[in-house]
């Protein structure tokens, strides 16, 4: 079976949280959602819940629109005509930006957890 997250928890995924009070900026993918018809939450109980799927699909619009500064026609119009899907292998491509940015996010989570774990082995000699 597969993991739903409610809306605040794709927030925080996302870090859209309010700065001054912490709070989730849900009201954005409830925009989003209005705007791209590729982000379609299971409605259980009148509440949004988002597959992986769906969480990556937002991902890349986020960082298409806050990233590379397209505007949300521009989004649209990239997600429809399916562009990024054959420019996997240009590595200027809006695709391969995204990917390469997650992948220093990824090595970065797996460089502090390999530091946590060395630092935890070994013995305190002060």
């Amino acid at each position: 079976m597969k993991k739903l997250f409610n809306i605040t928890e794709v927030s925080s995924i996302l870090k859209l949280i309010n700065p001054k009070n912490n709070k989730p900026l849900n009201h954005i993918l409830r925009y989003w959602e209005k705007e791209f018809k590729q982000i379609k939450p299971k409605m259980i109980n009148n509440r949004r819940y988002y597959s992986n799927e769906q969480i990556e699909i937002i991902k890349m619009i986020k960082f298409l629109l806050k990233n590379e500064g397209l505007t949300i026609a521009g989004v649209k119009h990239l997600l429809n005509s399916k562009i990024n899907k054959l420019d996997d292998t240009n590595i200027h491509s809006l695709k391969a930006g995204y990917l390469k940015d997650r992948l220093k996010l990824k090595s970065k989570l797996l460089l502090d957890k390999i530091k946590k774990i060395r630092s935890y082995g070994k013995k305190n000699t002060s």
